[in-house]
């Protein structure tokens, strides 16, 4: 912000002159008016980022000409001086929305403070609403790569729910872009300026979880130094995203569905209830109806967060949309880390659509960013891919009887290996701890196997 334009309104010629004069040898611009209709008149023709009122002035108080240059542009930060220090005069005044209030005589020193803070106040305005604007192209759904009809399905589906209230269930695997689908919607949605606030289940342990999504008052147990407001606080107004929805204990469950229901929360260890407007979007890549039959998730829940149910499909089973996100990650990355990659050879993008991605979209992302990354060309080529990926073809596609043909043995081992985790992580629903078990090995042993995958990559 080059100027600052600073409108001076008071009836008394001297104490106007007074400040104008003192502003204008802080090279600040300055435009005086000396009465209330002026100034509102001179708002309502003129830009002004900040607008210094006297309280008594013959036409209209300062007091509605706060109201009235509120009006006009909620944004403009307004000061009234008042000789007149009471309370509740001050009180008035800051509840009609003032900036703030100064008592005659001004202090210059203290003027010049909150100048100083409302000059950051309206750079920040700025700043955010350039960042919303960024934020609603992001993502918007025109710009979510898809080239498949199994994703054009996917997006027809959470735009027309956009500007519904209803709560949304996303499911898929992991890496599938639960969240990017999450925030298109509450991009597309009337609460676009409202908070979004995404709540992780699976990493938050379970002593923590009321806390975080409810929040806590102050001495509610041992270590609450101070009260705490809770996501759905954060989230009031706009959008809470609930990943892996399927980790939340079933002791918060029973307080997630009355939020739901009622849109009321209780702070841990406070009595009064809150009233909220929040809408609710879930993701999970868990079998739900699996876990309300073995009693680990609540049926009433299911239903209230399953009220518009979203798929989104594994990547290996919408190949078509492998190499438009493939060209739309070289760009990406190429601008974010000064590289002149324009493209990607033939060979390295038919092994790109030939891998299954375990991992999914996040996956060929990470793929793409270290073949940008490393690549001495303005072509990505198959040297830049990692090594696993040149030995690994789609291990859906592999008959069963190949994988036992003779032909190199590291290859095939990996192939059977990374097949049978991934069927055991698609039958367990993503739960490493149930595919484990269906291996037949320990958590850890997978942990590990998948680590090193991913490692490799």
């Amino acid at each position: 912000m080059s100027t600052f334009h600073i409108l001076v309104a008071d009836d008394e010629e001297a104490q106007r002159n007074a400040i104008a004069g003192f502003l204008k040898k802080k090279n600040f611009t300055v435009s005086e008016a000396a009465n209330g209709t002026a100034a509102v008149a001179h708002v309502r023709a003129n830009p002004v980022d900040l607008v210094l009122t006297d309280f008594r002035m013959p036409d209209m108080t300062g007091q509605q000409v706060l109201r009235a240059v509120r009006e006009i542009n909620p944004d403009i930060p307004v000061v009234v001086i008042t000789a007149f220090g009471s309370i509740e005069t001050a009180v008035g005044i800051m509840k009609d929305g003032a900036f703030d209030y100064l008592q005659k005589p001004v202090e210059l020193e203290e003027l010049l403070l909150i100048i100083g803070r409302a000059r950051d106040h309206r750079m920040l305005i700025s700043e955010n609403r350039l960042l919303r604007a960024q934020l609603a192209e992001r993502y918007s759904f025109d710009n979510i790569v898809s080239r498949s009809g199994a994703m054009e399905d996917v997006l027809n589906t959470a735009g027309r729910v956009a500007s519904s209230k209803a709560s949304v269930l996303l499911r898929g695997e992991s890496g599938t872009g639960k969240e990017l689908i999450a925030r298109a919607i509450h991009m597309s949605s009337g609460r676009k300026d409202q908070p979004f606030v995404v709540v992780n289940c699976a990493a938050l342990p379970e002593s923590l979880f009321e806390s975080e999504l409810f929040g806590h008052e102050k001495g509610a147990f041992t270590g609450a130094e101070r009260q705490r407001i809770g996501k759905f606080e954060q989230a009031d107004g706009g959008t809470l995203f609930i990943d892996e929805v399927g980790d939340i204990p079933l002791s918060i469950q029973v307080k997630l569905l009355r939020a739901l229901q009622f849109g009321q929360i209780e702070r841990v260890g406070g009595s009064e209830t809150l009233q909220l407007d929040v809408r609710f979007v879930a993701a999970t890549n868990r079998d739900l109806e699996t876990m309300i039959t073995d009693g680990s998730f609540r049926e009433d829940l299911y239903y209230r967060l399953n009220v518009v149910s979203i798929h989104l499909p594994p990547l290996r089973k919408r190949r078509e949309d492998i190499a438009p996100l493939v060209t739309a990650f070289i760009h990406k990355y190429a601008e974010r880390n000064g590289k002149q990659v324009q493209g990607i050879s033939r060979e390295a993008m038919d092994l790109l659509t030939r891998y299954d991605y375990p991992g999914n979209v996040r996956e060929l992302e990470n793929i793409v960013q270290r073949a940008v990354v490393l690549t001495r060309d303005e072509t990505v080529t198959t040297q830049d891919l990692p090594p696993d990926l040149l030995h690994t073809g789609s291990t859906a596609e592999l008959p069963a009887h190949e994988l036992f043909e003779l032909g190199d043995l590291s290859q095939r081992v990996n192939a059977l290996e990374h097949l049978l985790i991934e069927k055991a992580l698609n039958k367990s629903g993503g739960n490493q701890v149930k595919a484990a078990e269906l291996l037949g090995i320990s958590e850890r042993t997978l942990r590990y196997k998948l680590a090193r995958k991913r490692a490799a990559q």
